[in-house]
């Protein structure tokens, strides 16, 4: 599974990706994939009222991922919001995404767990 990131025509980047470029209005016609890089944490908090289904608590983080090696990229960075593997995590933390199979119960919540995809991507500290 990939954490793809989407570039414009014009280099702007942005996660997750989007039809249109949220800054230029372009189609987002190329992907980069973050699954492979390391990122920095920029800010975290903790949430102990989570979702039906989601781990309680649950620490979420805000991770800034270095760009300037992409060609074509107008950015320097992009940022991605995410749950950490751990609540031991600080602001300038280095990470690396870890695949999850199941962010949340899928059995439980509203909508019908076959609707749903339950996997995604974890911060996991370095």
């Amino acid at each position: 599974m990939t954490l793809e990131a989407g570039i414009c025509p014009n280099g702007h980047v942005s996660y997750p990706t989007h039809p249109r470029c949220p800054d230029c209005g372009e189609p987002q016609e190329e992907t980069l994939d973050l699954a492979d890089r390391t990122g920095e944490v920029v800010t975290w908090t903790t949430s102990t009222a989570t979702p039906p289904g989601v781990r309680q608590p649950n620490t979420l983080a805000i991770v800034e991922f270095d760009i300037t090696d992409v060609s074509g990229a107008t950015d320097e960075f992009v940022r991605a919001l995410g749950q950490a593997t751990t609540d031991e995590i600080e602001t300038g933390d280095a990470v690396e995404p870890v695949y999850a199979e199941e962010l949340r119960d899928p059995e439980i919540g509203i909508k019908v767990p076959e609707s749903q995809d339950w996997d995604g991507y974890r911060w996991e500290p370095v």
